[in-house]
């Protein structure tokens, strides 16, 4: 597998086999589906998988669902009915990291269920007879996504790819540069919109970069399967009590169009 320079002026290239894109939101998905030519739907469990070739590559895209059963109900269905080798989640997430901000995007290094806890029987937070709580992705892994990402979210790519064109970040009090962290992302049944809940988790897993409601569950089905996954979040608020901006305007203006330039530069990244 090649490895992605440092310095970009395009990206170089990432081995994978068929790939599944599961979006959390029917925004996002919709951005991926109108870029995806030819793509064929099939349902399945109440589903629509979307097959087709993108940038010359065999995609799956599915919209995930909200909540952990929900995502890991969808990636099985990937794994086992579709035969996908691997498993991007593209979708927002809550700020918990110091320096993360509104609009950032955070690519995990390893996720986990902030609300699993079989205590006393089992560690808080460690998923019972598996002896872990942190699901770990491969730290080579981890940085060329990131390169790509960030390669792809700068303001030339963006420019070039007319993401942003009718978008004005400063106005949205948005970073013109969005920074691209590694680190984890916790994931829990419940959406966390306080500074007392976000605290808390903060207190519990200081490492924490972002929290959302699907990713864990996906890195937990792509574990038992030995099948790796990429989890990226695009930073929509701060998990606390203050609303940074309208978020469907948030969701429609920016997390789908920075989805999508993510997706397709990493499709694009793939060695042929």
């Amino acid at each position: 597998m090649m490895a992605l320079s440092r310095t970009f002026d395009r990206p170089m290239t990432l081995s994978l086999p068929r790939i599944g894109v599961m979006a959390a939101m029917p925004e996002e998905l919709q951005a991926l589906l109108e870029a995806m030519p030819n793509q064929q739907p099939v349902q399945r469990a109440g589903r629509v998988f979307w097959l087709g070739q993108w940038h010359g590559h065999e995609v799956v895209a599915v919209l995930s669902r909200i909540g952990k059963v929900a995502a890991a109900t969808t990636t099985t269905i990937l794994l086992t009915e579709f035969g996908v080798g691997e498993v991007w989640f593209t979708g927002v997430a809550g700020g918990l990291g110091e320096r993360v901000r509104v609009g950032d995007v955070v690519v995990a290094s390893a996720l986990v269920q902030h609300d699993m806890d079989a205590s006393p029987l089992f560690p808080r937070f460690e998923l019972p007879g598996s002896g872990v709580s942190h699901l770990p992705v491969c730290p080579d892994r981890v940085a060329r996504v990131a390169d790509v990402v960030r390669w792809a979210l700068s303001p030339k790519q963006l420019a070039l790819g007319g993401a942003l064109t009718d978008v004005h970040l400063a106005e949205l009090g948005l970073p013109a540069v969005p920074e691209v962290h590694t680190g984890l992302i916790l994931s829990g049944d419940q959406f966390i919109g306080s500074a007392q809940a976000s605290g808390a988790l903060r207190d519990a897993l200081p490492e924490a970069m972002a929290v959302e409601m699907e990713g864990a569950a996906v890195a937990q089905v792509c574990h038992d399967f030995d099948v790796p996954c990429t989890v990226l979040r695009t930073i929509s608020d701060r998990a606390d009590d203050d609303a940074h901006l309208d978020f469907p305007r948030f969701i429609e203006s920016v997390a789908s169009r920075y989805a999508l330039a993510m997706v397709s530069a990493l499709l694009a990244a793939r060695q042929g």
